[in-house]
């Protein structure tokens, strides 16, 4: 997001997936900016940016800079696949969609000298092998293993950007993250899933399929997965400590808003005790400044968070991320405060970027700052740590102190953090 060595960075699952996609005849560096110093300059004839709306900026930046009339720069990932044309103002070309497929195309227009501007790919490749070589990366990532088993959500989530780029959901079988796992030196693995539970009978085989791995691992799940004992046993019994589940709100007004089918909130407080006694902990997120929210959903929210010991949240402000419904919604009634929030010189980490209905823009920036601030404090980290038994698992108490720790120093360090630097005006123009 901007020039910034960050202590959260989980290992990057594009790099394997761009290295199983690539010829052995080309050779290939892989730079991570979130845990190295960039170089000057890159003498690379092809020089690739995987993009996020929050890294576009950034992105932007860094293509004007090592772009030369020898070079091709090439931009893919999420935002690439929203925003192509406004890509096209810094790259060669763009990669709309996923890499499987395109990518390969990609180069081998480049090697007879003629790159397309736009590659699409569709949704029926499958999804490749990762090839996951340790030589690729070069930071230790605390030793957490990234793997992916499914692309796409199967909700519709009106603030999600998932859906922009996904239309179905693709998995891998079971055997093959089997395979991959096991060729992993990593003894923590995260699956990077939008939502690891697509159904039962398949959630069910994958964990007996790793649980002879004895992989400790954790996950994204919905509200249905949490609801279910015997699928929480057998995520447990194969390795799994730790669940990141969207909350997103206390108020079923702002549910409904938000089209966050799978939540019921008069239930969060029995799935928290039927997840506890599982003995996994719980990483919550949330979302503040639906149209439905006024100035005491802070404090109930954050209340809710210490009351049920949650060991690990995001307080986060509604963002309008391009290509969503909330977006189209915000932008048709004339409530962005920015064009292109993500390219604005004004715009700053943790800021709001719409003016909400029941709340000034500040209120709903300060009220998630000091939910942030207050969670991950010392007192409540303490309070939080010892009321729990689940904390107390060797694991789980590792976990709960290294994750809380690195979550209070990147709040300091990010919030109200100019995206990616200053775009001059001839920049700006480009878009």
């Amino acid at each position: 997001m901007f020039e910034h060595i960050s202590s959260d960075a989980m290992k990057p699952l594009l790099f394997g997936i761009i290295k199983s996609l690539t010829p052995s005849e080309y050779e290939i560096e892989f730079i991570d900016e979130r845990v190295e110093k960039l170089p000057e300059r890159i003498d690379s004839d092809i020089i690739a940016f995987s993009v996020e709306t929050y890294t576009a900026k950034r992105a932007c930046i860094l293509a004007r800079k090592y772009k030369t009339e020898e070079n091709i720069i090439v931009m893919g990932g999420f935002h690439a696949s929203v925003m192509p044309d406004e890509l096209l103002g810094y790259a060669d070309s763009v990669i709309i969609g996923d890499a499987e497929g395109s990518w390969e195309k990609f180069l081998s227009d480049c090697k007879e000298g003629k790159p397309c501007k736009k590659y699409v790919s569709d949704e029926t490749k499958p999804l490749c092998v990762l090839n996951d070589d340790p030589s690729i990366y070069k930071h230790s990532y605390y030793g957490i293993g990234v793997y992916q088993i499914s692309r796409g959500c199967k909700f519709n989530c009106d603030f999600c950007s998932i859906k922009t780029m996904y239309k179905c959901v693709r998995r891998k079988t079971a055997d093959m993250i089997a395979e991959e796992l096991k060729k992993s030196k990593e003894k923590i693995i995260f699956f990077v899933d939008d939502n690891l539970f697509y159904d039962k009978k398949s959630a069910i085989e994958l964990f007996r399929k790793i649980a002879p791995l004895k992989k400790k691992w954790a996950c994204q799940i919905s509200m249905d997965a949490a609801r279910d004992d015997e699928l929480l046993s057998e995520m447990k019994r194969s390795g799994c400590f730790l669940v990141l589940m969207g909350f997103e709100s206390l108020n079923p007004e702002s549910l409904g808003e938000m089209n966050k089918k799978a939540n019921t909130a008069a239930d969060y407080d029995e799935i928290i005790k039927r997840i506890y006694r599982h003995k996994l902990m719980i990483y919550g997120t949330f979302v503040l400044g639906c149209d439905n929210d006024r100035e005491d959903v802070f404090r109930r929210t954050f209340d809710f968070a210490v009351k049920n010991k949650i060991a690990v949240t995001n307080f986060n402000p509604l963002i309008p991320m391009p290509g969503t419904t909330v977006y189209s919604r915000m932008e048709q009634d004339n409530r962005l405060i920015y064009d292109k929030w993500w390219l604005s010189d004004d715009y700053r980490y943790g800021e709001t970027a719409f003016i909400p209905k029941n709340m000034t823009p500040e209120q709903l920036r300060e009220g998630c700052l000091k939910m942030r601030t207050d969670f991950y404090s010392f007192r409540c980290v303490v309070k939080r740590l010892f009321s729990n038994p689940v904390n107390f698992i060797p694991m789980n108490f590792f976990v709960f102190v290294l994750a809380n720790i690195i979550s209070h120093r990147e709040i300091l360090k990010k919030q109200g953090q100019l995206l990616g630097g200053i775009l001059n005006e001839t920049d700006t123009d480009k878009t």
